[in-house]
């Protein structure tokens, strides 16, 4: 990776630190083990205020300049294979191991809702309002060309309005609240002054902006990460920036397990319910320990590190297929063939 794009890895690190964090602290909630109610509320707002928004940011980046170089359809497929896929696969996993261990977890679920696939569950959400943005970004710069960007700007802002107005379910609502992020990272990457988030003196600045806008939002408004709204999106944004500017200096010096971390995300993404909560479950049912400190810390590493050493593994041992498969060469094989035979 050029130099100019190792930042990003690091923002992933930073954002996939937060989320294995924020998931692992409410299981510890849940469970009992938590820490004090206001304190709890605190902290989580604070990390959902931003971090998923993070992510659909990261994502927009390179969307242009993947359009532009594969074209839609190879687009989109690509999706299949990088979104869909694992999606589907770790759905299934990850709801038949949390049924398996539903006696000894804070969980009551049933095979019925595992294989509800149409619906996402826990974590997965995201990779499902992902793909579906991918999905009418891709639609609209192959409809509007140069001003496809405009169009998904105003489109992806009076989404955001409509979902503060009108009651929608978690997937409309998901995509809605989100897709402004996305077209944020296509902006990033065509028109912000990147030099510029990449001085010491505008990360000491944002770094000073992100504590007063978090303390403004939650302390002097009162507000929570779930009252969507102009002061919401306003602090993601800035929250966004601030963790830009900090890994553009992370990118300088060489923090490799914070870039193993960030090259990983995905895998983390996807397995770190799995491990945390096995964790969890070890300390607590089997070892009688009710320490939040070490049940945050194992749980937190678990979350973060077994994902990378099973995906290392897993490359070792030539095992493929783990985070991605070639489902589209697989599903457009048959058409293949009947051209071939006609």
């Amino acid at each position: 990776m050029q130099s100019r794009d190792l930042w990003v890895d690091y923002a992933k690190a930073i954002g996939i630190i937060l989320v294995v964090y924020g998931h692992v602290a409410r299981g510890l909630q849940k469970a009992g083990i938590g820490m004090p109610e206001s304190t709890f509320l605190l902290l989580d707002s604070l990390v959902y205020s931003f971090h998923m928004p993070l992510f659909f940011f990261l994502s927009g980046l390179f969307f242009q300049a993947s359009f532009a170089r594969r074209g839609a359809g190879p687009l989109v497929w690509s999706k299949v294979d990088t979104l869909v896929y694992p999606y589907l696969l770790w759905s299934l996993i990850q709801g038949s191991v949390e049924v398996s261990l539903s006696a000894y977890t804070n969980g009551n679920l049933g095979f019925g809702a595992v294989f509800q696939l149409w619906w996402p569950r826990a974590q997965f959400w995201f990779l499902y309002a992902l793909f579906a943005i991918f999905l009418v970004a891709t639609l609209i710069q192959a409809m509007a060309g140069r001003m496809a960007l405009s169009l998904m700007l105003i489109l992806s802002l009076v989404l955001y309005s409509i979902a503060l107005v009108i009651p929608v379910n978690f997937l409309l609502g998901s995509l809605f609240t989100h897709m402004v992020f996305f077209v944020g990272g296509m902006s990033f990457s065509l028109y912000a002054n990147q030099d510029w988030f990449a001085k010491g003196k505008t990360c000491a600045l944002l770094l000073g902006l992100f504590v007063l806008g978090q303390a403004g939002f939650h302390l002097l408004l009162d507000l929570h990460y779930s009252n969507k709204g102009g002061a919401a999106l306003l602090l993601a944004m800035l929250s966004i920036a601030t963790v830009v500017s900090i890994s553009m200096q992370l990118a300088r010096t060489s923090r490799k397990w914070l870039l193993l971390l960030g090259t990983g995300s995905m895998a983390i993404y996807l397995m770190h319910i799995l491990a945390g909560s096995g964790v969890r479950v070890l300390l607590q049912k089997v070892l009688g320990i009710e320490s939040l400190p070490v049940h945050l810390l194992m749980g937190c590493l678990a979350g973060l590190w077994l994902p990378v050493l099973v995906l290392k593994l897993a490359d070792w041992l030539g095992i493929p297929y783990l985070l991605s498969a070639p489902v589209s060469r697989w599903l457009r094989r048959p058409q293949q063939k009947l051209r071939q035979a006609d």
